[in-house]
């Protein structure tokens, strides 16, 4: 029997085995076929082309098995072009399918199909980050079916918090990514924690909107990886309980505040802690010592000096960052002890004395030092060389007087990279020896009082990328030698005193992006090699004594945007082959550069349309330095991040040769920069009519044609040019009728005169004699105060009238709605005996008291007279001005009881252009509901406010508004887009279009009614009745079309 029992277990072991191999044989071609399935639903012929027929699917790409079933898939990066449904139908329902990656492989649609579909049992990893997924978060629910899920990530996709189920999530993970998607809302993170987190290990809310409160995390005693930052969270910090796992906490860009110490005292296994960029104040707080690794501090309301126990860090501490803060005193010498320490930031505090050097030499394992915007003062020691393994030495805007020192890189292997010396008072030569810091990429010593010549030496730093030497006193001649520096990318040298001509050896410098050589003393011709130069994307030459024409190579630069030649001495005529890359430009270099843009006030010492200057720390109030090398008035200065919004299809944005001996005509060609904003070709001898091709100029900001020898009329194709903020053609030989229609007929007459043959508004009526014309035009068109009495008293009844009606509205907007209506009520039925708007304006007497309703933030009405706003601006005095544009000027005025308002003058002729003022009320509405100025902005750069709104209005038109005025209710929003149709009916393009005031006001006291949501409006008529006017409809639709009527 023995035997045969024997013979028969080997048989049932082989039939077994024969079944489970049939088995496993038969689920791997379910397997198969549903990864089959899946790729025919893929369009993309590139994408999965080995799965096919007859082929292992664990040879397909990104699948891996187990036990001869597929296991895990990851398509990561694929481009697959489905809806979530493709993936729930034919993926998820692979029994044996334990991991799934599908990022950033353009998925589409709602993950609900999930509920819909079995899921696979053992599925415990699931990667959809980097997708266009939307819906809900609630729609997480659809995931129940997976029971084994552990980790979720569902980072940069579209998901937002419309939670209609108040039970919230159901799902029990370890590890839940939401960053970067749309999640806005006050009840986030305890809706995702509401059942519970005691498995919970990584959280992530990463880039949301999400605010209101954290809520308590006492049940969330797993947690190891916390990160709520950027979110509008404005709650106290975090109550954690225990958290004697959690490793790492980013609470950063919120507005956390409260005591951190005593909520993190358990957390004895933190490595990571950021909270830069909140509302914490007081002392710096004592955090658990012996496990911090990177902590980050910056951008708070810390004060007081850096306290002992911060050493208690040093065994594990890496990298520290306290800038940004209210910080004193100095670096405490136990910081000594932190041998660990890469990273040492503690800019933009009030830090004083001299450098703590000794205490720094302790740090045998600085790599980054960064001291910038402090009051350091004293000298740079020589034993600075002894930081051997420093690659980052910042000391920019402080006091650091003396010598650089010789022996900065004397040290063999000097690791040195970046070295920021800016915004000092350094003063001697600068050392040869700086061409031994063979590691250097950056060197910036601008903004100090050096002296001397460039050396040569610096022409063997082989890997230099900047060299910004600019604001020196600098002399002699650039060196030829800095022609070996491949990497070069900046060469920043304004205002110095260098002399010579421009090395042409530059262009084989070839990745040059940014040349600086103005408002030096340099002579001879503009070399034409620079044409070589593909990466040029700023030269800059103003301000020197160049002579000879201007190379048509220049129009070889594929990358320039910004051609700044003014006042020089050049001849010829302007090439047409200048423009030849408009159109085609494609900049990705020129990007992240901090910069500064002094405009010019129009004095007659202040040459060139502006200044763009490479500003990288250093500080704007010792801007003031400049005012000696160049004489600007600087309230008008822009500061910002360079940021290019074109691709492939781009021309120059600016473009100034005003100053110089130019002849001949404007080339037709030039009308093809469509992107340009700023063109400045004034004081010249250009001659012959204005093409009709500069129409094309449809970005264009700022046109100063004026004196040179232009004939003939001005071209009709210039109304055109919607986004003109300032023109100026005087001083020309133009003739015939100046074109009415906006811009145009928005500016004052001095921008059209000394044209002996231009005749209509602003300038005089085409027939009439221009010598009776009052005294007072005349005064006005010279700009000189005198002129007030004729240009702004004449105007003053209507545009007062106006201006402070409107800062009525924009105030009351800020306020709840019950506090709105009675003063605007009030305000609209005193002045609704106006009269029409269309009504002959006379010459009112300097000594009538012209009253005004004037209403301040936060103070009730007050009454103010023309002698009030007189005094209080001191005669409208240029000291007062604080902004300008082609819609007025804005003045700063001190009232009686010592407050502060703005007042702004709108633009006036004789002649009051009803349509023209409305106009400017529409800019003026503007500036409240944005909460942005003209022309004043770095968003739209140096382009106008109605441009930029514009062209917000093709994408998302309430982003443009003023987010102090939806801060306290969001449901302001709608009210605000009825305001935003009136400005855009005062800013239509075609004046026979624009409302009178009368009719302004209407709307005004319609949407104060609550009859703005009709689908029509009657507004009264110049006649007293009610009727609907063309082109002005107070229905909100949506944002899209009012897009399309702004």
């Amino acid at each position: 029997m023995k035997p045969r029992s024997h013979s028969l277990a080997l048989f049932l072991c082989s039939l077994f085995l024969v079944a489970a191999s049939a088995a496993s044989t038969n689920g791997l071609y379910k397997d198969t076929q549903q990864l089959l399935s899946f790729k025919a639903l893929v369009k993309n012929p590139d994408s999965l082309q080995n799965w096919v027929s007859g082929s292992s699917p664990c040879s397909f790409t990104g699948v891996t098995c187990n036990n001869s079933r597929v296991s895990g898939i990851d398509l990561h990066g694929a481009i697959l072009n489905l809806d979530f449904v493709a993936v729930a139908t034919n993926l998820l329902t692979i029994p044996y399918l334990e991991t799934l990656s599908l990022k950033s492989s353009n998925l589409t649609g709602t993950v609900t199909p999930a509920a819909r579909s079995s899921c696979s049992p053992v599925l415990s990893y699931l990667d959809l980050s980097g997708n266009g997924i939307s819906g809900p978060v609630s729609d997480l629910d659809s995931f129940a079916a997976c029971r084994s899920l552990k980790s979720l990530n569902l980072s940069l996709n579209s998901m937002d918090f419309t939670i209609n189920d108040s039970k919230g999530l159901k799902l029990s993970l370890e590890t839940l990514d939401l960053s970067y998607n749309r999640i806005v809302g006050s009840n986030v993170v305890p809706w995702l924690l509401s059942n519970g987190c005691e498995g919970l290990r990584h959280l992530s809310l990463k880039g949301n909107k999400a605010g209101g409160a954290v809520g308590p995390l006492m049940d969330c005693k797993s947690l190891k990886h916390l990160d709520l930052s950027t979110n509008n969270f404005s709650s106290g910090f975090p109550s954690f309980g225990d958290c004697s796992y959690l490793q790492y906490l980013d609470l950063s860009s919120n507005k956390f505040r409260g005591d951190v110490t005593v909520a993190l005292s358990t957390c004895k296994q933190l490595s990571l802690l950021n909270l830069t960029h909140n509302l914490f104040s007081g002392a710096i707080p004592v955090l658990p010592s012996g496990g911090i690794h990177f902590l980050y501090l910056s951008g708070n309301l810390f004060q007081g000096v850096m306290p002992p126990h911060l050493a208690d860090l040093c065994t594990s501490l890496v990298e520290l960052d306290l800038s940004s803060n209210n910080l004193s005193g100095s670096v405490p010498a136990s910081f000594g002890a932190c041998s660990s320490l890469e990273f040492l930031d503690i800019s933009n505090n009030n830090f004083s004395g001299e450098l703590p050097i000794d205490t720094l030499f302790q740090l045998s394992s600085l790599k980054t030092l960064v001291l910038a915007f402090n009051n350091f003062v004293g000298g740079l020691p020589e034993s600075l060389s002894k930081l051997s393994n420093l690659e980052t030495f910042d000391v920019s805007s402080n006091d650091i007087s003396g010598l650089i020192p010789w022996g900065l890189c004397q040290s063999p292997g000097s690791s040195l990279r970046f070295l920021y010396l800016q915004n000092n008072v350094l003063t001697g030569p600068i050392p040869d020896t700086l061409g031994n810091c063979s590691e250097l990429v950056t060197l910036d010593l601008s903004f100090n009082f050096l002296n001397g010549i460039i050396p040569k030496s610096l022409g063997s730093l082989s890997k230099l990328r900047d060299l910004i030497l600019w604001l020196n006193e600098l002399g002699g001649e650039i060196p030829q030698e800095l022609m070996y520096i491949q990497t070069l990318e900046n060469l920043i040298l304004d205002f110095n005193d260098l002399t010579g001509s421009i090395p042409a050896s530059l262009s084989n410098c070839t990745n040059l992006n940014w040349i600086s050589l103005s408002n030096n003393l340099l002579t001879g011709e503009i070399p034409a090699s620079i044409g070589g130069l593909n990466n040029l994307a700023i030269l800059k030459l103003g301000n020197n004594s160049l002579s000879g024409s201007i190379p048509a190579e220049l129009g070889d630069c594929r990358s320039l945007i910004w051609l700044d030649l003014n006042t020089n001495f050049l001849n010829g005529s302007i090439p047409p082959g200048l423009f030849k890359q408009s159109g085609n430009i494609a900049v990705a270099l020129l990007t992240g550069k901090t910069y500064v843009y002094i405009k010019n006030d129009g004095s007659k010492q202040c040459h060139g349309a502006g200044n763009l200057l490479e500003f990288g720390g250093i500080r704007q109030e010792r801007l003031d330095r400049i005012s000696t090398r160049h004489p600007c008035n600087f309230t008008r200065v822009y500061r910002g991040i360079t940021q290019p919004t074109f691709n492939h299809n781009g021309s120059m944005i600016f473009l100034d040769m005003s100053y110089n001996s130019l002849e001949g005509s404007i080339p037709k060609e030039l009308g093809s920069m469509y992107y340009l904003q700023i063109l400045n070709l004034g004081h010249n001898d250009l001659a012959g009519p204005i093409p009709q091709e500069l129409g094309g100029l449809k970005n264009v900001a700022i046109l100063d044609l004026s004196y040179n020898k232009f004939n003939g009329s001005i071209p009709q194709s210039l109304n055109s040019l919607t986004l003109l903020s300032e023109v100026d053609l005087s001083n020309n030989n133009l003739s015939g009728m100046i074109p009415e229609s906006a811009p145009l007929d928005t500016f004052p007459d001095y921008r059209f005169l000394n044209n002996s043959g231009l005749c209509g508004y602003p300038l005089p009526r085409c027939g009439q004699d221009p010598n009776a014309s009052s005294n007072g035009q005349h005064q006005r068109s010279h700009r000189r105060q005198a002129s007030l009495a004729g240009s702004v008293a004449m105007g003053l009844l209507f545009s007062l009238f106006c201006v402070f009606g409107l800062i009525i509205i924009a105030v009351e907007t800020r306020k709840r709605r019950k506090k709105k209506e009675a003063a605007l009520e009030a305000y609209m039925d005193g002045n609704s005996h106006s009269g029409p708007a269309n009504s002959a304006w006379k010459l009112t007497s300097a000594r009538e008291a012209l009253s005004i309703n004037l209403s301040t933030f936060e103070k009730p009405l007050r009454k103010l007279t023309f002698a009030d706003l007189l005094q209080a601006t001191n005669g409208f005095h240029d000291n007062s001005l604080i902004g300008s544009g082609g819609f007025g000027d804005v003045y700063r005025a001190q009232l009686k009881d010592g407050s502060v308002v703005a007042i702004k003058k709108l633009i006036h002729s004789f002649r009051c252009s009803t349509k023209g003022d409305v106009y400017s009320y529409g800019v003026v509405l503007l500036e409240l509901l944005t909460g942005r100025q003209p022309t004043d902005s770095a968003d739209f750069g140096d382009n106008n406010l109605v441009g930029w709104v514009k062209q917000h209005a093709k994408l998302k038109i309430s982003d443009i508004f003023d987010p102090e005025l939806l801060k306290e209710d969001a449901s302001l929003e709608i009210e605000l887009l009825q305001h935003l149709k009136v400005a855009c009916a005062c800013l239509d393009d075609r004046p026979w279009l624009r409302p009178t005031m009368i009719q302004v006001m209407a709307m005004f006291k319609e949407i104060q009614a609550g009859s703005g949501n009709d689908s029509s409006s009657t507004i009264a008529g110049d006649d007293g009745s009610f009727s609907a006017v063309e082109g002005v409809e107070m229905s909100i639709k949506e944002d899209a079309e009012l897009g399309k009527q702004c």
